[in-house]
């Protein structure tokens, strides 16, 4: 490069020398500015957290959901999920437009062959008659622009931090994801667990109803006793059909999230057992700049304005380009290649914008209130972030107080079934304190496991918001233009 810019400047005559000198003078001009990020708008810490644990946003997700049935449907899902392939052709279009705007900076070499015949008539011919004549040319073209003030690199800059942006978009598709898929598959054992316990319902009942019967055809039980018990068989076994119906829909979405039809078994995962003393850490909110893609890929678009405003400033000063071009030339076109044919020129070129009715003037503004946007973005991501991390929090503090209480109520409603069971069977009291006593039992046992869903899927919910999903094992698979090269 440098041999090249002395040739330039030696080619040049004495005005053209000094304009380029007055150039390298001033170049310092539109320097681009060191990039400051933002202040952190939200608080130090998250509210009722420690702040001495490592946040578990740090985490791959195999160290996190360590189901191997989850595991295996993340990884089906971040294979074939239609979203992430989406965000993978995305990232194609930044990969190429960061390689358009690279290859400006380097000069461009052009090989051209052109052929010229005319005929030019006798009172327009300095011979006072008709001529034809031709030109062939076989010419090797180079072009250069000489970044001086440094658009070409301020641009191809903005491209490669539009670029990081869509890869970091990319793993923030990953990780929302994985979340949807984790909860898929805990909503799924949820279901399961509800079914199952519905169904002993059901059994249970069927049994009630056919000794109530039989105490009715035998004449020691009443018609309103067995209607009763007929009422609580109906009522589990609606609860049965309609949960299965939830169920289905909760495997239709799971299919389209892992993108191809899914086989769901039962898995170890029992929500029955989960306890509501699993402590995640959070860690500080200085974390998530690091942890969390989508504002990363925030920050990145912020470079990304800065970088334009400087590419806009230069656009303020002279526009330097060089171009040779050396080949043959002949007349004719089997003289193209004899001797004395060897034809080359060169043209430097400055480029001086005098006037232009304000036109870069408005393209500074538009950079720089792109840039203002781009800073309100930013600190927008990092505040939802914030909130959806503390709410996980609140979530998951609540649903571990409700489990403990619900628990404790559980252990009474069922102590309540018993008794009243055995009060009924010695004519103590109707069935309707059965039916009541029941009825609340299943309506509990229900509330629990939904209740320790919630408290699941709040840890989901958190280690989303802390920016955990993909870790620094490498999940996500390549791009669609990276397979395509190791295809070649």
């Amino acid at each position: 490069m440098r041999s090249v810019k002395r040739l330039a400047v030696g080619g040049l005559d004495r005005g053209g020398a000094v304009l380029v000198a007055l150039s390298l003078l001033v170049s310092g001009c539109a320097a681009p500015s060191p990039f400051v990020r933002p202040a952190l708008p939200t608080p130090p810490t998250f509210p009722g957290t420690p702040t001495d644990q490592a946040s578990i946003g740090r985490l791959g997700w195999r160290d996190f959901f360590q189901d191997p049935q989850l595991q295996g449907l993340i990884t089906t899902a971040l294979t074939n999920n239609r979203d992430v392939r989406i965000a993978a052709g995305r990232l194609d279009e930044a990969r190429a437009g960061l390689r358009i705007e690279s290859a400006a900076l380097y000069p461009r070499l052009d090989g051209v062959a052109t052929s010229t015949r005319g005929r030019t008539p006798a009172d327009l011919s300095f011979t006072g008659r008709a001529v034809t004549a031709g030109e062939y040319r076989s010419v090797l073209s180079a072009s250069w622009e000489v970044d001086f003030w440094g658009r070409l690199r301020a641009s191809r800059q903005a491209a490669l931090e539009q670029y990081l942006a869509t890869d970091e978009a990319r793993r923030a598709v990953a990780t929302s994801l994985i979340a949807q898929v984790a909860n898929a598959y805990l909503l799924e054992r949820a279901y399961q667990e509800r079914i199952a316990l519905a169904r002993r319902t059901v059994a249970s009942r069927e049994e009630s109803l056919r000794i109530l019967r039989r105490r009715y055809e035998v004449g020691a039980g009443s018609k309103l006793e067995m209607t009763q018990a007929q009422t609580l068989l109906s009522q589990a076994r609606t609860a049965v059909e309609a949960l299965s119906q939830d169920q289905e829909i909760n495997r239709h979405a799971l299919a389209v999230l892992a993108g191809q039809p899914v086989a769901m078994s039962s898995g170890a995962l029992a929500l029955s057992a989960v306890e509501s003393d699993q402590p995640l850490p959070a860690g500080l909110p200085s974390d998530l700049l690091v942890n969390r893609p989508d504002i990363i890929a925030a920050e990145h678009r912020l470079r990304a304005t800065s970088a334009n405003i400087t590419a806009a400033r230069a656009a303020f000063f002279p526009n330097v380009t060089l171009t040779a071009a050396g080949g043959t030339a002949s007349a004719q076109l089997d003289g193209l290649f004899q001797g004395g044919s060897r034809a080359w020129s060169f043209k430097p070129t400055l480029d001086l914008p005098i006037f232009d009715a304000g036109a870069r003037k408005a393209n500074l503004d538009l950079s720089e209130a792109r840039r203002d946007t781009a800073v309100a973005d930013y600190e927008r991501t990092v505040q939802a972030a914030f909130r959806d991390v503390s709410d996980a929090l609140a979530q998951r503090r609540q649903l571990a107080a409700q489990i403990v209480d619900a628990r404790d109520m559980l252990a009474a409603l069922r102590e309540r079934a018993r008794l009243a069971d055995l009060r009924f069977a010695n004519g103590r009291s109707t069935y309707l304190e059965v039916q009541d006593a029941q009825r609340d039992l299943f309506e509990t046992e229900q509330a629990v496991v939904q209740l320790r869903l919630g408290y699941l899927a709040s840890g989901v919910a958190l280690y989303a918001a802390l920016g955990g999903g993909l870790g620094d094992e490498g999940s996500l698979p390549p791009s669609n233009q990276t397979l395509k090269e190791k295809a070649r």
